[in-house]
């Protein structure tokens, strides 16, 4: 339902262009918002009027004129009475009460529309039939899913409805407490890297403008519309694959999370047998942060000893005496592509078995 605030501001402004008073009522004869101060004799006058056959009357020096939206009677207006330009400027306030009425009821159905479209909560025959009604097309789109660290408020999501405010074949919505759903048109954007700028975008905005930190996760582009529930849930999957295996990236893409993905959908009893394969029974739950930084680097570097010794400002001698001690406690010489390999998907594994163990339901 229409704010009472935003019909009293709509009268007021008919008012200003016309000079003429306006009261606007339920069909049973509840005020709802005017530009004087119409009493209480007229209620009952009001309720007659809205159960007779007419569309407008003149009574005790006002025009009745019945708002029908939809095949029901939704309110009814009066006007001072005056002259004839009185009746059709009265004419035209019902027809601006109901266009805006209208306008927001549409705009209500689409948000709730597009709600049950992500969360996969609508047939497909009824989703297609809902949508000519609201007249939202089919065109390519991607599933962007803005979580926000902390509370979050309404300022986030006007904040991105502000972003694409232009465009109406996008929209946001909400379907939990934690983040914002935004269903964007890409059809214009023809290359991955395009979609990667928009998620930056939005983090960069958002910092900016909401005063908030965000991570954007998005999916695959889709056609359909029954398709944006599997963009979505990509989405939402990149986003989580993302907390455990790619912490230091503020947006992270579904069709960009490699291995990790595989990882993230192995069961724990397969992690902890893999693990126990590449380490025994001495499965290293904690490394000290000089020992991970060196393999990180080593890593960054292709198992280049040269050039990590230099990035890591240490002797050469130096960095093969930790690389060699390293091996000595895991049984894995890093300094091979194999065993750098096994031992690389070994430290995801074991940060998906933590990450796991950290959830409220474990």
């Amino acid at each position: 339902m229409l704010s009472n605030h935003k019909l009293q501001v709509t009268l007021e402004e008919i008012k200003e262009v016309s000079r003429i008073d306006f009261a606007l009522y339920t069909d049973k004869g509840k005020l709802l918002a005017s530009t004087y101060d119409p009493g209480e004799e007229m209620a009952g006058a009001i309720c007659n009027f809205a159960e007779s056959m007419a569309e407008s009357q003149m009574l005790s020096g006002y025009h009745f004129f019945k708002i029908v939206i939809e095949n029901e009677l939704e309110y009814v207006l009066l006007a001072r009475a005056g002259n004839e330009e009185n009746y059709m400027i009265g004419r035209l306030a019902v027809c601006q009460i109901r266009n805006l009425v209208c306008a927001y009821r549409e705009q209500f159905d689409k948000g709730s529309f597009i709600q049950n479209v992500v969360l996969g909560n609508m047939l497909v025959v009824d989703m297609y039939n809902k949508a000519k009604k609201l007249h939202i097309e089919e065109v390519q789109r991607v599933v962007f899913v803005i979580e926000v660290s902390g509370k979050k408020d309404s300022v986030v999501q006007e904040t991105v409805k502000n972003l694409f405010v232009d465009n109406a074949r996008d929209f946001v919505t909400e379907v939990d407490e934690k983040s914002v759903v935004l269903v964007k048109d890409v059809s214009d954007m023809e290359k991955e890297e395009d979609l990667a700028d928009m998620a930056k975008m939005l983090v960069d905005n958002l910092h900016t403008e909401a005063m908030v930190k965000v991570r954007v996760g998005y999916g695959n582009r889709v056609e359909a519309l029954p398709e944006i529930a599997r963009s979505y849930q990509e989405a939402k999957m990149a986003l989580e694959v993302g907390k455990v295996f790619y912490m230091e990236n503020d947006t992270v893409s579904y069709g960009n999370l490699g291995i990790g993905r595989l990882i993230y959908q192995l069961p724990a009893s397969l992690c902890e047998m893999f693990l126990r394969e590449v380490f025994g029974e001495n499965i290293p739950d904690d490394l000290d942060e000089e020992t991970l930084v060196t393999i990180q680097k080593f890593f960054e570097n292709n198992l280049n000893i040269s050039e990590t010794a230099r990035q890591l400002y240490v002797h050469r001698n130096t960095l093969v005496y930790r690389l060699e001690r390293i091996e000595k406690a895991l049984g894995l010489d890093i300094r091979t592509f194999e065993d750098a390999m096994l031992f690389k998907i070994a430290l995801m594994v074991i940060s998906h078995m933590n990450y796991q163990k950290s959830l409220p339901d474990n």
